[in-house]
């Protein structure tokens, strides 16, 4: 049993690590990219793409959240169970639905384009909906595989798949929009969404071949003697009760983009500035937005990672064990989401420079930057309450803390002198009060009250000594280099340079003040914590 018990971890960290390698592949083309398309879209076309993707972005989350989780969970009990003829067609099934499902969202994505847009006042932007809306049915059939793939414990395809999808929409997207954009910004950014559906046919072609090189051997698999079999009416109730909470959910969870796009441009329009302003600010937005999903996408594959851990532990009744998980958790989080939230507040306008993003980013960037540790937290408070079983109390929360963004958006976004960046202090008041209502709820649920400010202080403190060494030693690198370079290659070397010292500084500061300790390092792969020198290991409590 401990054979196969470790066996078993092993595989997951094994797939957590190709995934988290894909994601963050998948996040670094994706700002890399973007700043070729703003540049072929200008602010305005840029504005009406990032507008279309809010849209689009929900409609798949509505298509897709709920049933490739179902067919993953479905078809990992059947296979354990031995039930390999049923794996199989909860794959078929759940396929034929999620089809069905990604036709009639396209259907409704295309023809009710027209007043989707002007409901979030994005007009501009009708007729990239229609362009995109072919991509929710491709993206469905995608998931599908998806879905299985993970199901049957193989990581791989769907690693592989992600990172060919972006190239191909990258390829796509960028040449399509240089084809349309002399039209104007409207076609300019329906040319710009032709990459995400060939990326998602390519993705789906993909699945489809790895698919049909093992099928033969899949279908003559034999089931274990004495398995219940099932009908394929019971295995799409079974995918449709597990799908349809967790659907529901999400579409709560993730209201949080659309709701912007209604109340942010609502509001700039009312203070009198033009369309084409208010699409341009909705833009920068999305730069902001872009360049957070990096650090997040750690932190999103580190919660992903705790869900089954907090599990076994809440199954066990382990109080003491669950405490200490949950806070080596936080303590990971604060120590990741700290130092990038620092490094973006203080070298906003280097990092803008390199990227090739709008300097009107910056002051997001510096405002906004501290929301990165809310979100961070909160996204860990997620999974540890889906860990403990309580999935209605975080969409129940989730739509508490989007209620409390609206009204600080509507209020403060209206104000002119504060604008836009109302919008990412509408974020942070959400995750905030997240924060503490999932803080309230875990402490209750496991008995044992765990402090998030101890949490909190090292890295903190930590993190200021690095922003203020950073601020420092940009000044110095780039007076130093002044003499012999300039501009974009100045501002390039002075900025990596000092990312690296300020990563040092952080680390050498958290490490001094016992900020990391070696149950900290558990909640992270190990062949990650295997890169840390021994000498640095050594110190560690």
């Amino acid at each position: 049993m401990k054979d196969r018990t470790e066996l078993t971890q092993q595989s997951v960290a094994k797939g957590f690590m190709v995934l988290t390698i894909s994601m963050m592949s998948v996040k670094v083309l994706s700002v890399l990219y973007t700043p070729f398309l703003r540049h072929i879209l200008g602010a305005a076309g840029w504005g009406v793409y990032s507008s279309t993707y809010t849209i689009f972005t929900y409609i798949y989350t509505i298509a897709n959240a709920g049933i490739p989780v179902a067919i993953a969970k479905l078809v990992a009990e059947l296979e354990a169970k031995g039930n390999y003829k049923d794996a199989l067609k909860t794959f078929k099934v759940s396929r034929t639905l999620l089809i069905v499902i990604g036709a009639v969202l396209s259907l409704f994505m295309f023809i009710f384009a027209t007043p989707l847009n002007k409901a979030f006042n994005s007009t501009e932007s009708i007729l990239a909906t229609r362009w995109l809306a072919p991509g929710i049915l491709f993206t469905s059939i995608m998931c599908a595989y998806k879905g299985y793939f993970q199901g049957i414990g193989d990581m791989t395809p769907t690693a592989v798949s992600q990172v060919g999808e972006q190239i191909l929409n990258i390829i796509f997207s960028l040449l399509f929009a240089a084809m349309l954009i002399g039209k104007g910004p409207s076609y300019g950014a329906a040319g710009g969404t032709v990459g995400t559906i060939v990326g998602a046919v390519g993705a789906s072609l993909y699945f489809i071949w790895i698919y049909s090189k093992n099928s033969e051997k899949v279908r003559h698999r034999k089931n274990v003697e004495g398995v219940k079999r099932h009908s394929n009416e019971e295995i799409l109730k079974l995918i449709l009760r597990y799908a349809f909470p967790i659907t529901i959910a999400s579409a709560l969870q993730n209201a949080g983009p659309i709701v912007d796009l209604k109340i942010v441009k609502g509001r700039l329009l009312a203070q009198g500035l033009s369309e084409v302003l208010v699409e341009t600010q909705w833009g920068f937005i999305a730069l902001y937005n872009t360049l957070i999903s990096i650090p997040m996408a750690i932190m999103g594959a580190l919660a992903i990672a705790l869900v089954p851990a907090i599990s076994r532990l809440s199954a066990l009744k382990d109080k003491k064990a669950l405490k200490v998980n949950i806070k080596s958790s936080y303590r990971v989080a604060f120590m990741i989401s700290v130092p990038c939230a620092v490094g973006f507040a203080v070298l906003s306008v280097p990092i803008l420079k390199i990227l090739g993003y709008d300097m009107e980013v910056s002051p997001l960037l510096i405002w906004g930057s501290w929301v990165l540790v809310f979100y961070a937290i909160s996204l860990i408070q997620t999974s540890i309450l889906q860990g403990l079983g309580k999935v209605t109390l975080v969409t129940v929360f989730s739509v508490l803390g989007i209620l409390v963004k609206a009204i600080v958006n509507y209020v403060l976004v209206g104000i002119p002198s504060i604008g836009i960046i109302g919008a990412v202090w509408g974020n942070g008041a959400c995750y905030l009060v997240m924060m503490f209502l999932f803080q309230w709820q875990i402490n209750k649920s496991i008995g044992v009250r765990t402090n998030l400010l101890t949490c909190a202080i090292k890295p903190v403190i930590a993190g200021l000594v690095m922003g203020i060494g950073t601020s420092l030693v940009f000044k110095l690198i780039n007076g130093g280099l002044g003499f012999v370079l300039s501009g974009y290659i100045l501002n390039l070397i002075a900025a990596g340079i000092t990312i690296i010292i300020a990563g040092v500084i952080y680390v050498i500061v958290l490490i001094s003040i016992g900020g990391v300790r070696k149950s900290d390092l558990n909640s992270l792969p190990g062949k990650l914590t295997k890169l840390i020198p021994p000498k640095v290991y050594s110190k560690l409590r």
